[in-house]
């Protein structure tokens, strides 16, 4: 048996930090590892599947709002996103980003898209625009350099 300190130095697990505590992102237990309540409920239902399908489908045709409502929505589950079209100018200058703001804005006004597409919409813009201006700092700054 080793003794404390060796077991809590880290030296016998890549998973763990030099002081003997999990890694971030590491919890500890192996990949894929499940609770076990998640294992247990998997053995309860193991070959059931179909039978609670049928029975939830039957349920949900007899009038039952809640077993219809989880067949719906499996059958069309709600989307998180969908693709969006509307005008929106090329970008390729700080000075142009507002112009792509301005052409989200009013497509949000006009009701093209909605606000939360919107919203998402001004963000992407919004991140670019930082990219080009960290581009164009840096190449400013290799500008200057190079005139030393």
């Amino acid at each position: 048996m080793t003794d404390d300190t060796d077991r809590k130095s880290g030296t016998n697990t890549e998973e763990r930090n030099p002081d003997g505590t999990f890694a971030t992102g590491n919890s500890g237990k192996p990949r894929g590892t499940r609770h076990r309540v998640t294992r247990a409920v998997e053995e309860l239902l193991e070959g059931q599947s179909e039978a609670i399908t049928q029975k939830a489908v039957k349920m949900a045709l007899e009038g039952d709002s809640t077993a219809l409502r989880l067949c719906l929505e499996r059958i069309a589950p709600t989307r998180k996103d969908a693709p969006i079209s509307f005008e929106l100018p090329p970008i390729s200058t700080a000075g142009e980003a507002s112009k792509a703001s301005q052409a989200v804005l009013m497509a949000v006004s006009e009701g093209e898209i909605t606000p939360l597409e919107g919203a998402t919409v001004m963000a992407l813009v919004e991140q670019f625009r930082r990219v080009l201006e960290t581009t164009e700092l840096e190449r400013r700054i290799t500008a200057l350099e190079a005139a030393k």
